[in-house]
């Protein structure tokens, strides 16, 4: 059975930092563009970062500069580290594998690859 498992979540300061990570189980992730994702309170989730199989990364304009996602497909795992962290960064993470286009991750996730992980919730307050 193919799982992921977000873990590292918590409540943090802003300005603060957070590593998650992404376990995976059930298949190589090594073949896999992997995405982060977050659902906002009342919000639709979406996705703000990916790594392709070759480890170029993408981000999305609101965390670029501030977060890091990197991998490590020998432990199967993707790990997002999180800086400066804003308030508007509260939400729930999860990760998932995305498509491509090229070499390039997308933030779409792949449809039927299964369930979504329980995510990790991320609050930043003062």
């Amino acid at each position: 059975q193919r799982q992921f498992v977000e873990s590292g979540g918590g409540l943090v300061q802003p300005g603060g930092s957070l590593r998650l990570s992404c376990a995976a189980s059930g298949f190589t992730l090594g073949y896999y563009a992997i995405g982060w994702f977050r659902q906002a309170p009342g919000k639709e989730r979406e996705g703000f970062s990916c790594i392709s199989s070759s480890a170029v990364p993408v981000y999305a304009d609101s965390i670029k500069d501030r977060f890091t996602i990197s991998r490590d497909n020998a432990e199967n795992t993707v790990w997002l580290q999180m800086n400066s962290l804003k308030p508007e960064d509260t939400g729930v993470y999860y990760c998932a594998p995305v498509k491509t286009a090229g070499p390039i991750c997308v933030f779409t996730p792949i449809l039927d690859f299964g369930s979504w992980g329980q995510g990790t919730q991320v609050t930043v307050s003062s």
